[in-house]
């Protein structure tokens, strides 16, 4: 089954009751049973919820993995994954990732004998000297965010392995519209489908989606026993947006090729990071792991004045200022002071996210519009 009609199909059904094509908003908080522990499967909407598994089971086919599991934030399936480890364990982490990733790894989990070391993983070397017999998880992100860079999974995948480690691979930026990592080597996928999958910036959440049983059976209980779990609504809104998924992210890398070349040769444009530019430092990389490049872009100005990038964000008419990305509208962010504050400025300079870096969420607008846009702000 081709991307496109397992985006609408796959892991759905009709609702058995009346036939609703729609997922039905199972809005309820517990279930009946006809004896104690007879049941129909569900028993308290922590724990399953007929709408979320659903959602979940398509996660799981768009991904090419068995089994999914939502949690109420991307944050919140972070969280989950790190619960897996215990004091005294070992996390290699990319130095270009989202902020909260980088708070929540140092500020929450560090205080309870976790170890977190952060190294540029594009450079798989650097990945394998940072490797011990303590590390058991490798953390990616491939598109990174804010910088674009772009991660070999397959090389990673056999890096972490090789030392007994899991390979998380955070697919957010890419959505399974442009790549599988499971498909490549990685143990596990999170998503915010806040982004991409959800689609529309009216919904908050985040999944976790794997092959291996066991593995699932452990992020399971997590769920379950932390509660960090979405609510029906929430699920039928990520469902609705799967459904456009594979259309809407074409339309994405369509704009995102066009703002690329346009800000590629605009006379005030600095450096413009975006993974199909061929002057991309992992452009190959990218051609080889991924179906197209995506609508995110990162770019800084000639003279890299964070008072210009700031006035430039300011005269934005459809590049509006928000945080997130991924939505059908275009975003501008500008992450040294929003998405990426909880680093420290120097872990920041070190990793080459520059004070005045501009990030662009390129939507789904027409390309014409957008490069007006951009045009008039950078004037």
């Amino acid at each position: 089954m081709k991307f496109g009609t397992k985006a609408i199909h796959a892991g759905v059904h009709p609702d058995p009751t009346t036939g609703a094509i729609m997922t039905p908003i199972y809005q309820t908080s517990t279930y009946v049973q006809r004896s104690p522990g007879d049941h129909k499967g569900f028993e308290y909407s922590r724990t399953h919820n007929p709408t979320r598994t659903q959602l979940q089971d398509a996660l799981a086919a768009l991904e090419n993995g068995q089994h999914g599991l939502c949690f109420a934030t991307g944050m919140a399936a972070i969280d989950a994954i790190v619960k897996l480890l215990e004091p005294g364990d070992e996390v290699v982490a990319t130095n270009d990732l989202y902020g909260g990733s980088y708070r929540i790894f140092t500020k929450i989990f560090a205080k309870y004998g976790l170890v977190f070391k952060f190294v540029p993983m594009h450079d798989v070397q650097a990945v394998r000297a940072a490797m011990t017999e303590r590390t058991k998880l490798v953390w990616a992100e491939t598109p990174t965010n804010p910088l674009l860079h772009i991660i070999d999974i397959k090389a990673m995948a056999e890096v972490a392995h090789e030392f007994g480690a899991l390979l998380v691979v955070d697919n957010t930026f890419a959505t399974p519209y442009l790549q599988t990592p499971l498909d490549l080597g990685a143990d596990v996928v999170m998503h915010s489908l806040t982004k991409y999958m959800g689609g529309h910036s009216d919904v908050v959440m985040g999944a976790l989606i794997v092959k291996d049983d066991e593995l699932h059976q452990r992020l399971a209980f997590i769920q379950n026993a932390s509660g960090g779990t979405p609510g029906p609504q929430d699920c039928f809104l990520v469902l609705r947006g799967l459904k456009t998924l594979h259309v809407r992210m074409q339309r994405h890398c369509e704009n995102g090729r066009a703002v690329a070349e346009f800000l590629r040769q605009h006379p005030r444009v600095g450096q413009v990071y975006w993974p199909g530019l061929e002057s991309h430092p992992n452009h190959q990389v990218a051609r080889q792991q991924m179906r197209d490049f995506g609508g995110m872009i990162s770019f800084v100005l000639k003279d890299d004045k964070v008072e210009d990038a700031v006035r430039v964000l300011e005269k934005f008419q459809l590049f509006s200022l928000a945080e997130s990305l991924g939505g059908v509208e275009s975003l501008s962010g500008h992450p040294a002071t929003m998405t990426h504050a909880s680093i420290p400025a120097e872990e920041r300079r070190k990793a080459g996210l520059s004070d005045s870096l501009i990030r662009l969420s390129v939507g789904i607008e027409d390309a014409e519009d957008l490069i007006e846009d951009l045009a008039q702000a950078l004037d």
